[in-house]
């Protein structure tokens, strides 16, 4: 049976999930396929995998903050209404709890924002995001059923 490696190529399985639930589940989808050390899975996530066989079905417990880091309160920002009016729709409403896609500086890919509060005493149209995964700090189960490796 062929084992995970560093570098192998994977179709499997698999569900993160934190004290409030799943946060991501293909069990009931298609696999996810992805490359080792490529960053699509946390490095904690990616040592766990190596070694295991095709076939396998197992689930690991992560204590807080090695899955994904410690929260980081310098990861929470506010962001002024003129620059999402610029990045998105100006007509936008933001809610608590809506999740903002943003994109990076050189405009190849997007990262993620959770909208913690909308306005304050300085700046009414302002929105406080927070930056952090939302597994950060947390306790993580990861389940993964490793389908093929190559």
């Amino acid at each position: 049976m062929p084992t995970i490696q560093p570098g192998s190529f994977l179709t499997l399985h698999y569900r993160l999930a934190g004290p409030g639930g799943d946060i991501i589940n293909t069990f009931s989808d298609k696999p996810a396929t992805l490359s080792l050390g490529t960053g699509e899975l946390s490095p904690a996530m990616e040592q766990r995998l190596l070694g295991l066989e095709e076939g396998t079905r197992t689930t690991f417990e992560l204590p807080p903050g090695e899955a994904f880091g410690d929260r980081n309160p310098e990861m929470q920002q506010w962001v002024a209404r003129a620059l999402l009016n610029q990045l998105g729709d100006p007509l936008e409403q933001y809610h608590v709890g809506d999740v903002v896609q943003f994109p990076t500086p050189d405009g190849m890919g997007s990262y993620a924002g959770a909208v913690q509060q909308v306005g304050n005493a300085d700046s009414p149209d302002a929105v406080l995001f927070d930056f952090n995964h939302p597994l950060a700090g947390q306790p993580v189960t990861f389940e993964v059923h490793v389908i093929g490796v190559l």
